[in-house]
């Protein structure tokens, strides 16, 4: 069936009007960014096939390229940049602070912050969030990507941005790709020597983070740090 011969209350649309945007499935939400169907297959049904295209199903949207979803027929490359671009809002909106001065004064705040965003991530990224002296966000940012090692995550990177930002404190936050996020012995490594940098620059290294897929292990909770 197509869309415009759906009874109004189920038309995605105007099932959100009526219901709001949570009564929607997956598939129902990308409906509405596909907008039309093609060759009398509904929006409904072209949004069925990109959710097919990979065993992740709506996650695979996470790291799907335009190209791939363009294959589809009557997707095409407008419409793929289209529902790439609403999938990368999402996760940004996922990972920003509420305000400017959000709380980052517990590793729960913090891994709130992160972890709908790295979890997914297929290389690792080092970033570091840099707080003020109420433990307050100042700002994040990505200063390495890859397979971390003592001559990627340099101090000079890593605290170039706390030094210009005047940041009281710093936590340190990466990925495991794998998904389990027990500490290497390079992570230790790395972390201690981040630590004796931050001392010498009068900076605090709070904690270390690593993300895997739905959980996390923090360096302080382990008295690593």
């Amino acid at each position: 069936m197509i869309i415009r011969e759906m009874p109004e209350n189920e038309k995605p649309r105007e099932k959100m009007i009526m219901y709001g945007r949570e009564s929607l499935s997956n598939a129902e939400l990308l409906a509405i960014l596909v907008r039309t169907g093609c060759g009398g297959k509904s929006a409904v049904r072209l949004a069925d096939e990109i959710l097919s295209l990979d065993a992740g199903g709506i996650v695979y949207l996470t790291e799907c390229r335009p190209d791939e979803l363009a294959g589809i027929k009557g997707i095409g490359m407008a419409k793929a940049c289209q529902i790439l671009a609403a999938v990368e809002l999402g996760s940004r909106i996922a990972t920003s602070p509420r305000t400017n001065k959000t709380s980052a004064g517990s590793v729960g705040e913090i891994v709130n912050i992160f972890m709908e965003k790295m979890r997914y991530y297929k290389k690792e990224f080092f970033n570091v969030l840099l707080l003020n002296a109420k433990n307050e966000m100042i700002s994040s940012e990505n200063v390495a990507v890859g397979d971390l090692s003592s001559s990627i995550v340099h101090p000079r990177e890593a605290f170039n941005s706390a030094v210009r930002k005047s940041a009281a404190s710093v936590v340190f936050v990466h990925n495991h790709p794998s998904g389990n996020p027990a500490p290497s012995r390079e992570d230790i490594n790395i972390t201690k020597r981040l630590e004796e940098a931050g001392k010498i620059l009068g900076i605090r290294v709070l904690d270390h983070i690593i993300i895997g897929d739905g959980t996390y292990v923090s360096f302080k909770e382990q008295g690593l740090i």
